[in-house]
Formats: C-alpha cells, sequence, structure tokens
C-alpha cells in the first residue's frame, strides 16, 4: 500500500494539469542526437514535466557547478533494481538512466541569470515554469551492456529541445546577485572525454561510474509533493532499490550549507562531493596523496602539515596543503579561490570561484590546532 501511495506521490510531480508523459526509452547502442529521443523529460513551451517513472532526487551535499541549480533523476528498468552499498555506487542494471539538468533562474526580463541557492525539489512541487529559468544543458548517464555511457545535451534558446554536444560548448552568460555586481563568464558543457574523466574514479580499471548515486549522498529526506521520505526509503518503495540491511545505520553526509553542523562535518562533505571523486587512494590524482573521502583520517593524507606533490604555480607559493590555524598559508584555499586555469582546483567544471565553498573551508581550516614543521 505504501508503495502505490509513493508511486503515486512521484508519478503526481510535475503534472499538476496534465497528463504525464509515457516512460523513457532505453538506447542499447548508437550515440541520439536529440535528448528528446530518450523520452526523459518533456517541455512543451510552458513548463517541464518528468516522464513515467522517472524519479527526481537531491543530495546531501552537491557538486559545485558555477551557481548553476541541477534537476536530478533516476530512471530504471521496470522490474529491475540497483544493488544497495553502504560506501561505494549503487550497481544499476543494464537499462537504468541518470540525468542531470543544469539551469538558472532568469534575472527577471533581462538576459542574465540569477546567483541563488538551489531550490530545485521546491520548484519541482507543482509547476516547473519555464518562463523563469534558462536551460543550459542535460548530461544522461546510461547503463548499457558494456558499462555507463555518457551524452551531453545543450538545450537551444527556445528551450524546446536539447542536442548532443559530443565535443562540449562554451556558453556566455551574465549573473548577478545580491553580493555581486552583474558578471560575465563562460559556462563550459565538459566534452564527452572530460565527462569520462571526471566519473572514472579508479584509475587503474578506468570504469565510468555515477558519483551521486551513494548512500552517505542520498540518505536525506526529499519532498514527494505532498508528503516528506527518506530517498533511500522511497527508492525502495517504489522497487528502484534492493534491501538495506537497517535503514538507520545508513551513512550521511552533512549538507554543507547547514550552519547548524560543525564546520568539519560540513567541509569534509564538501570536500567528498566536490574532490574525492579524484583524490582518493586509486582516483586520477591518487600521486598528489591527499585522499578527501569521508573516512579518510585527520592527518597528512587529508592534506594537513602535507608539502604539495607537483603542484606548480597552484601552490601561489605556500608551503603546505593545510597549515593548521592558517587558512592563508594553506594550498587549499589558494586553489579553491582561484579561477586561473593552471591553479585552481576542480580543475573542471567551473569558471567562476565559489565564494561559499572558500569561506568554508577556510572557516574549517581556521578551527584547527596544530602546527606544522619545515623540518
Amino acid at each position: 500500500m505504501w508503495r502505490a501511495f509513493i508511486i503515486g506521490l512521484v508519478t503526481a510531480l510535475l503534472c499538476a494539469c496534465s497528463k504525464t508523459p509515457s516512460e523513457p526509452v532505453f538506447h542499447a547502442q548508437g550515440n541520439p542526437e536529440i535528448l528528446s529521443e530518450w523520452n526523459i523529460l518533456s517541455v512543451d513551451g510552458k513548463d517541464l514535466r518528468l516522464s513515467g517513472r522517472v524519479v527526481p532526487y537531491d543530495l546531501n551535499s552537491a557538486l559545485f557547478s558555477d551557481y548553476a541549480h541541477k534537476l536530478r533523476t533516476v530512471w530504471v528498468p521496470d522490474g529491475q533494481m540497483a544493488e544497495y552499498n553502504d560506501t561505494e555506487t549503487f550497481a544499476f542494471p543494464v537499462g537504468t538512466i541518470i540525468s542531470k539538468t543544469f539551469y538558472y533562474p532568469r534575472d527577471g526580463d533581462t538576459d542574465a541569470v540569477l546567483k541563488t541557492d538551489d531550490n530545485t525539489a521546491q520548484r519541482l512541487n507543482g509547476r516547473f515554469d519555464l518562463s523563469e529559468v534558462r536551460l543550459i544543458e542535460t548530461r544522461l548517464l546510461v547503463r548499457r551492456e558494456a558499462g555507463w555511457a555518457v551524452f551531453p545535451y545543450v538545450w537551444n534558446a527556445a528551450q524546446t529541445e536539447a542536442k548532443l554536444k559530443r565535443i562540449g560548448d562554451i556558453i556566455p552568460l551574465e549573473i548577478s546577485g545580491e553580493d555581486m555586481d552583474t558578471a560575465q563568464f563562460s559556462y563550459i558543457v565538459p566534452n564527452v572525454n572530460q565527462c569520462s574523466g571526471c566519473h572514472a574514479t579508479n584509475a587503474t580499471t578506468r570504469e565510468i561510474l555515477p558519483i551521486g548515486p551513494k548512500a552517505r549522498h542520498l540518505n536525506k529526506d526529499y519532498d514527494y509533493d505532498s508528503a516528506s521520505q527518506n530517498q533511500l526509503s522511497a527508492w525502495q518503495s517504489l522497487g528502484i532499490l534492493g534491501p538495506i540491511s537497517i535503514l538507520g545505520d545508513a551513512p550521511k553526509n552533512a549538507d554543507w550549507t547547514d550552519s547548524a553542523q560543525t564546520a568539519a562535518a560540513r567541509a569534509r562533505a564538501y570536500l567528498d562531493i566536490n574532490c574525492a571523486h579524484c583524490h582518493n587512494p586509486v582516483g586520477p590524482a591518487d600521486t598528489s596523496g591527499l585522499n578527501l573521502e569521508p573516512d579518510a583520517p585527520h592527518g597528512p593524507a587529508l592534506g594537513i602539515c602535507k608539502l604539495p606533490i607537483a603542484a606548480g604555480t597552484g601552490t601561489g607559493g605556500r608551503d603546505f596543503d593545510i597549515v593548521p590555524g592558517k587558512p592563508e598559508q594553506s594550498i587549499f584555499t589558494y586553489r579553491m579561490a582561484s579561477t586561473n586555469p593552471a591553479e585552481m582546483m576542480p580543475e573542471l567544471g567551473r569558471s567562476l570561484r565559489h565564494d561559499e565553498g572558500v569561506d568554508l573551508v577556510t572557516q574549517w581550516i581556521a578551527q584547527m590546532d596544530g602546527r606544522c614543521d619545515r623540518g
């Protein structure tokens, strides 16, 4: 009975006055040229709606992408389900389609977009009005027999269709907010190789995997229409996630924007989702010696009093990745604040400085006790 109730709630999302589109279409091979061929979502000139059994979801802490908002969805073929794992990405069945649509709220009638907190979940609860947003791109991760395939689609100006851009794209934008004047920047749509590079979290196997669908990122409540439920529980109720031994024991990352939580918990969650897909013991940046996963111990592997390896000008003339109590002397804050492609971290996925993220890591380092000896 509860499963039927949740299915009804999800189906009601985005279609208050309209019929929900039919289910997605899984393409086992080939490179569909337009997004609509997958039928994950549809637009009618006024509203955006999800297709049947496409489930929206959110993360406790999300990757920064130049202040873009993100509509995340998952669709699993009927009768199949993902295999739960406490620490790793869930093992999804062949036919699964994961989507992430990047968009910005519009700044009134101007061409500028707004720098605001991501309120996608609230926007979905009812009517996703296309007149209020600018759709930028939709990225798909599709589970085929040979593994995960990536597809970046860029929306046209009319917001009627998105076209496959395997070579990526550069979209000039203006962004404005209460704490800044209108600024121009280039939004970078990654090419297929760049997408694969970030999602190949093991440098040896080079296997492409989703990053967000892990227990610690999904273990939070989501507002499904008029009712709120834990996402892991909802996925089980919908039949798209297999058994969890004890839901209450599932790992949970902090929400980095929640000031009620400690700076340490928030900063570690922020570094996990933004950096750990490369900076982990087997990741593409394993030669750096940094491990930014949530279970990494407090010490040199986390960057504390650690000398940089092949950082070049990225050190900013600073000696250690993290100097306890001294963020102004730490390489971490220098590279996070930089927008120089030769110095900044992360290397991909942003053109702007993430002020709030820099402030959080600065606060975390400032609260640390200890000192670094230069030997």
